[in-house]
């Protein structure tokens, strides 16, 4: 089968291997119907995520139909349309117990899919834990509209759930990328007072403007009078940092408000200062760390009642064997690109 592979830092290939096999009864073999590319999948290119291992198949975002299944998945079935989770987690360690599965003490726990195993840009991939890592997609849900849920829109559901948002509060969000655009939409579920999304690429800004007219999109020349219009209590009451570029640490606990909750959302390829004293008195809540992606049922279930639309964000699709134009596309943001869909099944098919 093709598969697109991570041989060294910058060097990605799409190469032949061989099928994957069930090698424990806990697993299932998935048909991918759709992957996608994420920025993580960069950030192992550009060599940031050092537990990623040379050789593995890369992707940890995609959708499609069980294979096989091992002696002991119970959940799924060959046939059934799934999605698949960017973690896997074995359910029962002290950490999934508190649905910290991105913590997951299991050697296979956490994000390993397109990281430490082989992922799914390819036509087929294993996934260990079954029955925690794959989600049913409910009749009449597609597989375009299922194809973020287990890795972008729950990182967004995660971030949103987290930062304890309530419908009296202004929400900041740093990013209008396609993490930030989700993590828009599950803000927008919280239905607060009022929503600012700050982003400095006008075909984002224009993408958020365009879609979500509602929400006060600005440049970061404008955030601070944006912020002083809106926020009475000397900032937002929410941030949320989903855009992980030069200096948007410094925004995201400036315009907070004093006692504020700042999300870290972000995967940084350079570490971070806080200053502290700078910061003194403000008397802020950080909360940082990789989606705990437990929540994609719950996700599903807001899809099909018509609550959350990720079709939007596809704004390109490419076939498996032309991934390598499609990468090219994504990571030099080209074409005004939010998502990329790649069609992981030859056309006979």
């Amino acid at each position: 089968m093709l598969a697109y592979t991570y041989v060294s830092k910058g060097d990605f290939r799409l190469m032949e291997k061989p099928e994957p096999e069930l090698r424990d009864g806990k697993d299932a073999i998935v048909r991918v119907e759709l992957a996608s590319i994420c920025t993580s999948d960069l950030h192992i290119k550009h060599g940031a995520v050092p537990r990623a291992v040379p050789g593995i198949t890369v992707g940890h975002e995609m959708v499609g139909t069980v294979e096989t299944v091992g002696s002991e998945v119970t959940k799924v079935k060959p046939g059934d349309r799934v999605a698949v989770n960017v973690e896997t987690f074995c359910g029962t360690c002290f950490f999934c117990k508190r649905g910290y599965v991105n913590n997951c003490t299991d050697p296979d726990g956490g994000w390993a899919l397109g990281c430490r195993i082989d992922g799914g840009q390819a036509e087929y991939v294993r996934v260990p834990h079954a029955d925690q890592g794959l989600t049913m997609i409910p009749e009449g849900v597609s597989f375009e509209q299922a194809l973020f849920v287990g890795d972008v829109l729950a990182t967004g559901f995660w971030a949103v759930r987290i930062s304890e948002i309530r419908p009296e509060d202004t929400v900041l969000i740093l990013g209008a990328g396609p993490t930030g655009i989700c993590t828009l939409l599950c803000a927008r579920l919280k239905d607060p007072k009022k929503l600012i999304v700050c982003e400095k690429d006008q075909d984002r800004l224009a993408f958020v403007r365009k879609h979500y007219p509602e929400v006060t999109a600005v440049t970061p020349e404008e955030l601070p009078e944006t912020v002083k219009r809106f926020c009475p209590n000397g900032g937002a009451d929410v941030v949320l940092e989903v855009a992980g570029a030069k200096g948007t640490f410094e925004m995201a606990w400036k315009y907070a408000r004093p006692n504020a909750v700042v999300t870290i959302v972000a995967l940084y390829e350079e570490d971070q200062v806080l200053p502290l004293p700078q910061m003194y008195g403000k008397n802020l809540t950080f909360k940082t760390g990789g989606v705990d992606g437990c929540d994609c049922e719950e996700i599903l279930s807001l899809i099909a009642e018509g609550r959350l639309d990720t079709l939007p964000l596809i704004t390109h699709t490419y076939p498996l064997e032309q991934i390598e134009a499609a990468y090219e596309l994504f990571e030099n943001k080209k074409d005004r690109v939010m998502k990329v869909a790649v069609r992981c099944q030859p056309e006979e098919r």
